[in-house]
């Protein structure tokens, strides 16, 4: 049986990887963490943000609401507090839609 090497996945990522992840600026990441309490990072010695997949995932949410659907940072946090399982749901039928319509598009592109 021949060996398979584990997928390594990052534990952390920081503020710079983040925000390159977003294509957004890290002071808009600071902001964000600032304003919605479901985002803590971790800190290192130098007080150096070191964000787990959970934060990423939250970040997730925050950007669909608040770029992708226009909403406002009280109307996100809102939204996130009400029914977050709601939110995740739907974030998650749209995230599996568009991976779908990807698919499509490269098989039209192949034939």
């Amino acid at each position: 049986m021949p060996y398979k090497e584990k997928k390594i996945e990052k534990v952390y990522y920081t503020i710079g990887e983040v925000a390159e992840m977003f294509g957004v600026n890290t002071s808009l990441i600071r902001y964000w963490e600032k304003e919605f309490d479901i985002i803590k990072p971790k800190k290192n010695k130098k007080g150096n943000r070191l964000f787990t997949k959970q934060d990423i995932d939250n970040f997730h949410l925050i950007y669909h609401l608040v770029k992708e659907k226009g909403m406002t940072l009280k109307g996100a946090q809102k939204k996130l507090k009400e029914n977050r399982e709601d939110t995740v749901n739907n974030f998650e039928v749209i995230k599996t839609l568009k991976a779908i319509r990807e698919m499509l598009l490269e098989i039209k592109d192949n034939l």
